[in-house]
């Protein structure tokens, strides 16, 4: 499932349920008083903030957390273009947790959930992802009096299912509902999250980087000619495209796009990412021994 500002992939981990098998280890026995259950920190900064936290990469078998956290990456350089994620944590959502509206600034260009909550059988209320909806943020530009406005029109809702990855644009304010009905652990949402991070090329292929660098502002030129005076977008365009052996650019197509300017001026903004992404044909690369696959994010600042 794919939105402008949100991505979702289901299925997301082979190794989702060995993730979820060692968490519940850990709370098997409530009456043990092992070295391991005492890593949880209590995070509350009052009506912002509530849930147990504690450093993902610690928590889990190391064998295990790097496989999951080598996907996580790997998935965010080719899908996103960003290099690598922020150190995550493993937050747990038990009675009262909650985290509400906010934005990740300046931690990374996309935040991520990733879920280990058993979110079929759940026994606990509330605990979706809350995303603010892109029409609030431009609130006056078409607004109509007589539609209907509550708080569906307002938040995307995006449930934590088990295994499913929700990636969205962390200067999007977002909010996770609040819980309640449980106090187990094993009970409550369960989430992996953090932040993409080092927007950077990453190329797949024996063309070197230096080559693909010297290209981006040839590029950027093209952007910029079809660009109304004016018009400053911020955010991140990452293409995607090959180029061949002969060193020649081929299936070009856009991966994600978070610019944002006023309403008023998005049609210009929108011919703006369609010039960077028709202008990747006209680039040119020395012959390789061989064909190679480029992501490239453009980092657009003010």
């Amino acid at each position: 499932m794919a939105h402008r500002s949100t991505v979702v992939e289901d299925a997301f981990f082979p190794g989702a349920r060995a993730l979820r098998r060692h968490f519940e280890q850990r709370f098997a026995h409530p009456r043990a008083a092992t070295a391991d259950r005492f890593v949880w920190d209590w995070w509350h900064v009052p009506g912002q903030y509530t849930a147990l936290r504690t450093p993902a990469w610690t928590f889990f078998p190391k064998a295990l957390y790097d496989r999951f956290h080598q996907r996580l990456a790997w998935w965010g350089r080719r899908a996103l273009g960003c290099h690598d994620i922020s150190p995550p944590w493993l937050s747990c959502y038990v009675e009262g947790c909650e985290q509400r509206l906010h934005g990740d600034l300046p931690h990374g260009a996309f935040a991520f959930v990733y879920s280990l909550t058993p979110w079929a059988g759940r026994a606990f209320r509330g605990g979706e992802t809350l995303l603010l909806r892109e029409e609030v943020l431009d609130y006056w530009d078409g607004f109509v009096s007589t539609r209907s406005l509550e708080e569906p029109q307002l938040l995307r809702e995006v449930q934590p299912r088990f295994n499913r990855l929700t990636v969205f644009d962390g200067r999007l304010p977002h909010a996770v509902r609040r819980v309640s009905g449980v106090q187990d652990p094993r009970e409550g949402r369960l989430v992996v999250h953090g932040w993409f991070v080092q927007p950077r090329p990453f190329v797949e292929g024996p063309l070197p980087v230096e080559a693909l660098e010297a290209a981006i502002p040839v590029l950027l030129e093209s952007g910029t000619a079809a660009l109304a005076p004016g018009v400053a977008p911020a955010g991140l365009v990452s293409l995607s495209f090959r180029v061949t052996a002969a060193g020649r650019p081929t299936a070009a197509r856009l991966l994600c796009d978070t610019t944002r300017v006023p309403a008023h001026q998005d049609g210009a903004r929108r011919r703006f990412v369609q010039a960077l992404l028709a202008g990747v044909k006209w680039l040119a690369f020395p012959r390789q021994r061989g064909p190679s696959r480029v992501t490239l994010p453009l980092l657009f600042e003010r």
